[in-house]
């Protein structure tokens, strides 16, 4: 049995839409209107248990859960609901002991949910650069309770050269531009290690799939959750007609390692012989072409590179001698030979003699 005492956190509730949370002190009274509440009377009481106002109506003495922190933070900027930190915790894994690195961290209620997981033994490593809401996220993490698993650094990590931690379970980020900070992350993160980020438009999204592929991450996911309440009561369930919608995009994403190292260094060794191409650049010595033609069928391209010995036939042009056949065209001198034709005149001579 958990009892309320001073200091205390307690969350006031009298229904979906009229809640408060608080931490009790002696001297305060909650003022509502619904009527007027004593902190003194809750002190002492067990959680669960129910307080009258003077206008007769009753209130609930809860205690708070992360979910009710979140719900009640004080926004100094936009934050990252329930619905969608319960699939981040899910999909990454998180869990007591690990280390998790944030870069952004806004209102902190991210923070807060995080830390709420990986303690006692774990930590989260969370960085900012605007002071202002980095005093809101620190009163909000303290309204929490898990100051003691937060460390917050002022540090623009975008143009930082520092590599402040190391070996990194998970990374969160929920910046406007998060593909700039992803060759920082990966050297942060150990392999296989998870990253998210938070992407309000679909254009972010967008880019951001392209530098995780060329940053050499895996697994890559893009999802949009929507909670929907529903209103039951006996013979009137139906859907709520409030309710959150769209808050923003999730992309997720595994730090792996496609082997270009590797293959950049063969390419590099290959480049002095890119230094010799332009020794292909004296292919205008074509016959260097079947140099490169020297792929062993090229070879036998300087067979064909022969042939045009085979075009120095115009030795065979010279046939054209051969053409000089026209001198046996000349031959029609040997058409003078029909005058030997004129031979057969002197046979038919001959017949007339028999």
């Amino acid at each position: 049995m958990t009892i309320i005492k001073q200091n205390s956190p307690v969350l006031f509730f009298y229904n979906d839409s009229k809640k408060w949370l608080m931490n009790i002190s002696k001297k305060e009274s909650l003022h509502t209107h619904i009527g007027v509440l004593k902190h003194a009377d809750a002190i002492g009481k067990e959680y669960g248990s129910r307080l009258m106002t003077n206008k007769d109506k009753y209130v609930y003495l809860l205690e708070p859960t992360m979910y009710d922190y979140i719900m009640k933070i004080q926004h100094g900027t936009q934050i990252v609901y329930p619905k969608d930190l319960g699939y981040i915790a899910a999909r990454a894994g998180i869990q007591d002991g690990q280390k998790i690195l944030e870069i952004g961290t806004g209102s902190g209620s991210m923070t807060s949910f995080v830390a709420s997981i990986v303690k006692p033994r774990g930590h989260v490593y969370t960085f900012d650069v605007d002071e202002k809401f980095m005093k809101i996220a620190e009163k909000n993490i303290r309204r929490a309770g898990v100051s003691k698993y937060v460390t917050q650094t002022n540090l623009d990590l975008k143009t930082s050269k520092e590599i402040p931690v190391t070996e990194m379970d998970v990374a969160l980020i929920d910046l406007g531009d998060p593909w700039v900070v992803l060759p920082k992350v990966r050297q942060m993160l150990k392999g296989s290690g998870c990253i998210f980020a938070i992407c309000p438009t679909m254009n972010q999204l967008e880019k951001l799939t392209i530098a995780l592929i060329e940053n050499e991450f895996t697994d890559i996911e893009s999802t949009e959750h929507i909670i929907r309440t529903i209103a039951a009561r006996e013979g009137k369930t139906r859907h709520s007609f409030q309710g959150i919608g769209h808050t923003t995009y999730l992309c997720f994403a595994r730090k792996a390692f496609f082997g270009r190292k590797a293959k950049t260094t063969s390419k590099t060794v290959p480049k002095p012989k890119t230094v010799p191409k332009p020794k292909t650049a004296t292919k205008p010595k074509t016959a260097t072409k079947p140099k490169t033609a020297t792929k062993p069928k090229t070879a036998t391209k300087p067979k064909t590179a022969t042939k045009p010995k085979t075009a120095t036939k115009p030795k065979t042009a010279t046939k054209p001698k051969t053409a000089t056949k026209p001198k046996t065209a000349t031959k029609p001198k040997t058409a003078t030979k029909p005058k030997t034709a004129t031979k057969p005149k002197t046979t038919k001579k001959s017949t007339k003699l028999d």
